[in-house]
């Protein structure tokens, strides 16, 4: 207790010497007479002890006035300030002594961070209400792998392991080796001349002792002794008990033993403190190899300097914070049921990246973004026959400064997605049809002036819809698909794809909603808003990232799909990065697109998953027993988060205002309208 209330020790020091001599005098009575004599001298010693703190606290408040007033009163030299070199040697120490006293009665670091109370047992410790036990490693086996205390690491408990390492001078230890080898050699010939059988343990340790010696004598090896020390926590004894023996057995599997620090509890604690004291001493001989197998903590960790928090790593609670841009490509799939929280968590990461400069496009099936693009001040764009917003699928890119392109490129790659377009809308093309369809659009463009000539096609006023339909009519052989494509320009769908385009993506957020279209215009759309995406992100090289929610309805159609695998394939190039999200997963995996998105993603989210699909997520992720177990039994916003050939299980978190604003849960919306509506 003197460590931590120095001024009991004072005053035990300060007490008159007749009072401890009497104390140490004192014998107990015998009898009745001789209890209330007992009691009697207790009450007069506390009276005593009293009286001696009220003496050292009046003594405290004086030392420090005759402190302050012996300084006051001191000479000034001749600048005015005193000269403490004209203080006598009884004025100094009245002073020090002052200033001890004074001393004593400030805070101090070890004050604050000390514990408020603390109890030690033979085999435990309560430090403030928190139960300790400390063991420590007393063998190791003769063969250990490498990163045997990985387990260990990742144990889900509050652990505190501390490693003591001291260097051993390579010439003692070769005189000991060398000492060691002799006995070993004259035991296994006193036991050949007596006829004895070989014994492999005494052989084994002749060979480990050889082959130490040649190594440290190379410089090959050097040789240390090594403490190895735990300490577990927890604030039910019971169940700490349950968790040492876990860890014991964790260890113990690999025949790493330990033991239990009993009656040296105090001392393996102050052990595993980050204070670098070794206390309990229990050390083991070990050369450079085996020591290397503890180093490093290896831990399945996807914590950088840059980036964004993604979540929680459930493997130790570590930050997942990481940089999508900085793996060889910004793609990532996410793959849940429905109910998972894969918009849940596709919102936190777009919140996040806004904060980090970054532009987010996003395609939304069913008006999931609306809040977040409101509230961040982004642009929500509905996509349907009764809105305002158009998108000119004739629209051709704007190259970019540093692009080597010919001419005629642009226009070329415009017709070949305009091509796919066109299968989209009309159905199968037979060869002639496909060839009609290709002079066609090659004679729409030249009605404004553009060919394969053309240097700068993006200069022109581009086509529209209703450009194409009356090149088509007048073309042979081309009347029954002019009659198809009519229904998109004059007829039921009118309005949507023939028209000039009016919207832009010049804010940070936008958001393509396509909720209220048809069904079957849903894959039109996507393809037309993801062509345009893509046209302005060729024209401009920024740091942006497209999200593709409910991908699967584009997975459904071949030309769509092999449209969305060239967009993930050449995104790299334009510093884009898309993001897949799906809850058809056996739709998504079963195209032959699928899974080359798949491959082309250096990042995958995988939330629950149900178990009719979870073989066959298996197989395109190699995933493990654990892992399949792990997927098919999480909870909401749980799965497994692959970055790279890294990968973590995860907990997708949030704080309370971002939960607010991206929270897709009916009741809880239910709630906020409530609430807003009483504060009304």
């Amino acid at each position: 207790m003197a460590d931590f209330n120095p001024q009991i020790q004072n005053q035990t020091e300060n007490q008159p010497q007749s009072s401890i001599q009497s104390q140490a005098s004192a014998k107990p009575a015998q009898g009745f007479i001789g209890n209330l004599k007992a009691k009697w001298q207790a009450r007069v010693e506390a009276n005593k002890a009293k009286s001696i703190i009220a003496k050292e606290q009046n003594s405290s408040q004086l030392s420090k006035e005759i402190s302050s007033t012996l300084i006051e009163n001191l000479p000034k030299n001749s600048s005015g300030e005193s000269d403490y070199t004209k203080i006598s040697i009884t004025d100094k120490k009245k002073i020090i002594e002052a200033e001890k006293i004074f001393q004593q009665g400030i805070a101090t670091i070890r004050d604050l961070i000390a514990p408020s109370s603390m109890e030690v047992t033979f085999n435990h410790l309560l430090v403030d209400g928190l139960f300790t036990e400390s063991f420590f490693v007393y063998t190791y086996p003769r063969y250990i792998e490498t990163n045997w205390l990985s387990p260990v690491v990742n144990f889900d408990v509050t652990l505190d392991m501390a490693q003591f390492i001291y260097p051993i001078s390579s010439d003692r230890i070769m005189k000991i080796l060398r000492g060691q080898v002799a006995r070993f050699q004259s035991s296994i010939r006193m036991a050949r001349d007596k006829g004895q059988v070989r014994d492999p343990a005494l052989e084994t340790a002749l060979e480990d002792a050889e082959q130490l010696r040649t190594d440290l004598q190379r410089g090959e090896e050097k040789f240390f002794q090594f403490g190895l020390y735990f300490t577990v926590y927890h604030h039910d004894l019971k169940n700490l008990e349950k968790i040492t023996k876990q860890l014991e057995s964790l260890l113990g599997g690999k025949l790493v033993l330990t033991r239990r620090s009993d009656l040296r509890m105090e001392h393996g604690f102050n052990s595993t403190l980050p204070i670098a004291s070794d206390e309990l001493e229990v050390n083991h001989n070990m050369n450079t190899s085996p020591l290397s197998s503890t180093f490093p903590f290896i831990s399945a960790d996807l914590t950088s300097n840059e980036g964004i928090l993604y979540g929680l790593n459930r493997h130790n609670d570590s930050l997942i914070i990481f940089d999508r841009f900085s793996l060889e490509n910004a793609n990532a799939v996410v793959f849940a049921k429905s109910g998972a929280g894969k918009s849940y968590g596709v919102k936190l990461e777009i919140l996040r990246s806004l904060m980090t400069g970054t532009d987010v496009i996003v395609i939304d099936p069913e008006n999931e973004y609306e809040a977040l693009a409101q509230t961040v001040g982004g642009s929500y764009l509905k996509v349907s026959l009764n809105s305002d917003r158009r998108i000119n699928p004739f629209d051709l890119p704007r190259p970019l400064d540093d692009d080597e392109l010919r001419p005629g490129d642009l226009l070329r790659s415009a017709i070949i997605d305009l091509t796919g377009l066109m299968k989209l809308m009309f159905g199968n093309l037979t060869a002639s049809e496909e060839a009609l369809i290709d002079k066609a659009l090659l004679d729409t463009y030249a009605t404004k002036g553009i060919t394969m000539e053309t240097p700068d096609p993006a200069a022109f006023e581009a086509p529209t819809m209703d450009d194409f339909y009356n090149v088509l009519s007048a073309m042979d052989g081309a009347t029954e698909m002019a009659q198809r494509i009519q229904k998109y320009t004059t007829g039921t769908f009118a309005g949507l794809f023939n028209k000039s385009t009016n919207v832009t993506l010049d804010n940070g957020l936008v958001v393509f909603s396509i909720r209220d279209l048809e069904d079957s215009l849903r894959p039109i759309a996507m393809y037309i808003i993801l062509n345009y995406i893509w046209n302005r992100v060729r024209s401009t090289l920024k740091r942006r990232i497209l999200v593709i929610d409910e991908a699967w309805t584009m997975m459904q159609h071949e030309d769509s799909a092999k449209f969305l695998f060239g967009l993930v394939k050449r995104a790299r190039k334009y510093y884009l990065g898309v993001t897949t999200i799906t809850q058809d997963v056996e739709d998504f995996i079963s195209s032959s697109y699928g899974k080359p998105i798949v491959s082309n993603s250096s990042i995958q989210l995988l939330l629950k998953q149900s178990p009719s699909i979870i073989d066959s997520l298996a197989k395109v992720f190699n995933l493990t027993e654990g892992e399949k177990y792990m997927l098919l039994n999480s909870g909401v916003g749980q799965g497994l988060f692959f970055a790279g050939l890294k990968h973590v299980a995860i907990q997708i978190i949030a704080s309370y205002s971002e939960d607010k604003i991206i929270t897709t849960n009916p009741k809880q919306l239910l709630f906020q309208q409530e609430q807003q509506a009483k504060i009304r």
